[in-house]
């Protein structure tokens, strides 16, 4: 069955493998920082916010990584307010074919609002219909990135490389942040990575603040492009400043 774009009215927000993983090693965050070097500048506009889409899988293996995303996503404003601000858009699925977009959020209450509204439930992955929103999202105004965190994937591998090089065409990179090693996960995230322009990186829960620093950075990325994360690498050091050196040589 063909994957529909999310409508008008999933945008309404409502309340409602116990498999040890290695860490990231050092040459897999290397690879994921070398990649990010080759995505295209951000371009965005003068006197415009930039615009983050943060897609997640909200099924119900993944409530511990949902919660610590509550906490690290307030960092993603932080680390842009200088720039003139960050508006992020939450796209997240979960349950029998339910995927939902928040408005675009300008601060990081405002995200943890929508954020700790959300439960996990059981379902399949519904990465296409993500990466389609996004296509429609940036059919309509500039997107910086898109940044998706999950552990698994369960589609039409096909289909969803198709509209991934749809976004691709749109100069929309996505980053591809995957939790575990899940083998079928870790090929389709690696296409879609390539098919935008955009990076793959794995992490668990013990590179947490390796996937923080990360995070912060692409948002920096996305919201000032190059120059910007430059001058965040210098001032923040870790792994910002290694993703800046990736990026820019410098």
């Amino acid at each position: 069955m063909a994957k529909r774009p999310i409508n008008d009215t999933d945008k309404a927000l409502q309340q409602d493998r116990s498999t040890a993983v290695p860490s990231s090693s050092k040459s897999e965050i290397d690879a994921f920082l070398a990649k990010v070097k080759s995505a295209p500048p951000s371009a965005r506009t003068a006197g415009k916010r930039g615009r983050l889409i943060f897609g997640m899988d909200a099924t119900a293996s993944r409530q511990p990584s949902w919660d610590r995303a509550c906490q690290i996503q307030g960092e993603m404003f932080a680390a842009t307010a200088e720039l003139g601000g960050l508006d992020v858009q939450l796209v997240f699925f979960r349950g029998f074919g339910e995927c939902k977009a928040s408005k675009w959020a300008s601060d990081g209450r405002a995200l943890a609002r929508l954020m700790s509204s959300v439960m996990c439930r059981a379902g399949r992955t519904q990465v296409g219909r993500v990466l389609s929103h996004a296509v429609a999202e940036a059919s309509k105004d500039k997107v910086g990135a898109l940044v998706y965190v999950g552990d698994c994937f369960e589609e039409d591998i096909d289909a969803v490389c198709h509209t991934a090089g749809e976004l691709g065409l749109l100069g929309v990179p996505a980053f591809m942040f995957h939790e575990g090693s899940d083998p079928v996960a870790s090929r389709a995230f690696r296409e879609i990575a390539r098919l935008t322009g955009g990076a793959y990186c794995p992490f668990d829960t013990g590179s947490a603040r390796q996937l923080r620093e990360l995070l912060s950075a692409v948002a920096v990325y996305a919201a000032g492009g190059r120059a910007a994360l430059l001058e965040h690498g210098k001032r923040h050091g870790g792994m910002a400043l290694q993703l800046t050196h990736n990026m820019t040589g410098k």
